[in-house]
């Protein structure tokens, strides 16, 4: 497993959970971050399984 799908994935939770957060404390900036975090996190594991396919 490339590293990136392990960052990818952490950054999507990341998200998921400045999101959440931002919902409870109504912070739509927190919850814009944590888009936008879930997103880069979303490409990144992309990016990673590309890789895994590549080195197969």
């Amino acid at each position: 497993m490339d590293k990136d799908r392990i960052e990818g994935s952490a950054k999507q939770v990341k998200g998921t959970l400045k999101i959440v957060a931002g919902k409870i404390l109504g912070d739509a900036k927190l919850v814009a971050d944590g888009k936008a975090d879930k997103a880069k996190g979303a490409i990144q594991n992309a990016i990673g399984g590309a890789k895994d396919t590549m080195k197969d």
